[in-house]
């Protein structure tokens, strides 16, 4: 038998401040949402808030990043600060897909999308991979034309402002990305924080350069920028190998021993088979087999299952979903799989 299949989530009924006009974009810019201390809240559909909400300052904040560096691109000449402006303009607009996603994932299943809609914030996060990769073909493409046809470099002293001010911005969204991302269990949001981070040192990088012209050095300027296409391809290897892990459905081999460890803990548990963890989005689904007494009438079997996803809810925050399936024990050495063992072929499991 398995338990019912059941969202972490309550129902919630409250009134909200208006939700149209210029005050309430302004307020969903400073805050996704506002609940009292005895409202109950759905996490999902917040948690959602909260990654558009990251997005929305993010978006501000590298946009404006951006526009300062791309001012100063356009007085110096700068093929090394161009780079970087190119990847700052990259990193802001991944923010959108990001965004279409969050909003998609709030939907609830249909009868065709039975898992709902969250697999569009791992469709986004490949997205940004993609992103990436253009970004690093176009800095690199750029800093080896300008090696091939050096040109100099005007008000150095303003590229190295703009670097300073593009390190502190990238860096500023990276860790507001990366612990908001952490919160609410989304991959895509935490690895485009990495991503801001990388580009945060590339701006480094582009100080460094700029110094290297002060020097009486005009090639740092176009080095520097291959080597910030060398940092990006860092950046894309890392982003990629992470949402390759969400696509393969990947979980942390810790995690799921700990959710083992806290089911095998319940009263009648005699044994966990089986367990099977993914992301979908930024929520947790667990589909678990347990084992127990085959005597046990099917009231208190149900309640053993209900104990286990009642103990997993609370160990692991993040579990959206979990469905428990129960095995009896086979004590009485009755096959009591015997009807479905021609059909396991595919795979260990039953049930």
């Amino acid at each position: 038998m398995s338990s019912n299949h059941h969202d972490h989530h309550d129902d919630h009924g409250h009134a909200h401040e208006p939700s149209s006009g210029p005050l309430a974009w302004v307020r969903g810019l400073l805050r996704p949402h506002s609940h009292d201390a005895a409202d109950s809240v759905d996490a999902q559909l917040e948690s959602s808030a909260r990654g558009i909400w990251a997005l929305k300052i993010s978006l501000l904040g590298l946009l404006a990043t951006a526009a300062f560096q791309v001012v100063i691109v356009l007085i110096s000449g700068s093929v090394a600060l161009l780079a970087d402006t190119i990847h700052n303009f990259s990193d802001a607009l991944t923010a959108v897909p990001l965004w279409i996603a969050f909003i998609l994932g709030r939907r609830a299943a249909t009868s065709r999308y039975t898992f709902g809609y969250g697999r569009a914030e791992d469709l986004a996060g490949v997205f940004i991979v993609l992103m990436i990769a253009a970004s690093a073909g176009l800095a690199g493409f750029e800093s080896v034309q300008r090696l091939l046809d050096p040109r100099p470099i005007a008000n150095v002293g303003w590229v190295i402002v703009a670097a300073i001010v593009g390190f502190a911005g990238n860096e500023a969204v990276a860790i507001f990305r990366i612990r908001i991302g952490n919160e609410i269990g989304s991959a895509a949001l935490v690895a485009d924080g990495y991503h801001a981070r990388a580009d945060g040192f590339t701006s480094l990088a582009v100080l460094f350069g700029a110094i290297g012209v002060l020097a009486g050095f005009p090639l740092a300027d176009p080095l520097v920028g291959l080597g910030i296409t060398v940092a990006i391809l860092f950046v894309l290897r890392d982003a990629g190998i992470q949402m390759w892990h969400r696509l393969m459905d990947a979980a942390d081999p810790d995690v799921v021993q700990g959710l083992v460890r806290e089911a095998a803990m319940v009263e009648g548990v005699q044994q966990v088979d089986d367990l099977r963890l993914r992301w979908l989005g930024h929520r947790l689904e667990a589909d678990m087999r347990i084992v127990v007494d085959e005597d046990l009438p099917t009231r208190d079997s149900h309640r053993l299952a209900e104990e286990v996803r009642h103990r997993l809810f609370h160990a692991q925050p993040k579990l959206a979903s979990i469905i428990v399936h129960v095995d009896p024990c086979g004590h009485s050495g009755d096959d009591l799989h015997g009807g479905t063992a021609h059909h396991r072929g595919a795979s260990a499991r039953t049930g």
